[in-house]
């Protein structure tokens, strides 16, 4: 995981569908100045195109600025990626998002040999139905049984997963809380699994509180498209989780 070494972080994600490439390219600029750890490009909906495109933009203009993919499904891929978060819903049992996306993507990743994070994408419900939710047709788990969720944690690491992400969905009412975070940290050491945390997170308070948990990546997108790319609310962000 060489392209985001540095431990603890923020990651600023970029929808795609939502974001035209000069509007990523600014968000992108703004990360980097605030001091985030990278960039994070995924969608739920399928868009192949816009994702080469937001994302070579991004890799043109802010270079040497860690670009990690975080996609929907095998048709989101792109080499201009210093990272593909390789995700298997393991919160849900569609066989489509646990393996099926997986074997689409290795026509690809055989011919554009992007580094890999093989990644358990784990949703907790954050308050309301979110695009995963209808898109993934999976339940999230609860989020007042910690101890499911690190079952799941635990389950991923003996399989081999390197890494977890905790989402609690793109705009949700709430973000992941503290205590399925500890849970979930407690069943993957640090030196064993990274741990993401997203969803929900809109305020320094709200992120500074996942790290204190356990996060290892912090992942906004919501606080920056609601609130515009404003840097010295980044950097909040930043100082929150680094500090």
């Amino acid at each position: 995981m060489s392209a985001l070494g540095r431990r603890p972080g923020v990651l600023v994600l970029v929808d795609p569908g939502r974001a035209t490439p000069p509007a990523a390219v600014a968000t992108a600029q703004a990360a980097r100045a605030a001091g985030a750890a990278g960039v994070l490009i995924g969608s739920s909906f399928d868009g192949t195109r816009e994702t080469h495109v937001v994302a070579r933009a991004i890799r043109e203009a802010v270079p040497g600025f860690p670009v990690v993919l975080f996609p929907g499904s095998a048709m989101q891929l792109t080499e201009h990626a210093d990272l593909i978060l390789f995700l298997s819903l393991v919160s849900g049992r569609n066989p489509q998002y646990l393996i099926e996306e997986h074997v689409r993507a290795v026509p690809f990743l055989d011919q554009h040999p992007v580094p890999t994070l093989s990644t358990a994408y784990i949703l907790i419900d954050g308050g309301r139905v979110t695009s995963v939710e209808a898109v993934s047709q999976t339940r999230p788990l609860p989020a007042d049984k910690p101890e499911l969720a690190a079952a799941h944690v635990k389950a991923a690491r003996l399989i081999g997963m390197q890494a977890v992400y905790l989402e609690a969905g793109s705009g949700a009412p709430r973000p992941v809380a503290p205590e399925i975070i500890r849970a979930c940290r407690a069943a993957a050491p640090p030196a064993d699994i990274a741990l993401f945390v997203g969803g929900g997170i809109r305020t320094p308070a709200q992120a500074r509180a996942a790290r204190a948990a356990g996060a290892d990546f912090v992942v906004i997108g919501t606080a920056v498209e609601d609130g515009g790319v404003a840097g010295s609310e980044l950097a909040a962000f930043v100082r929150a989780v680094t500090e």
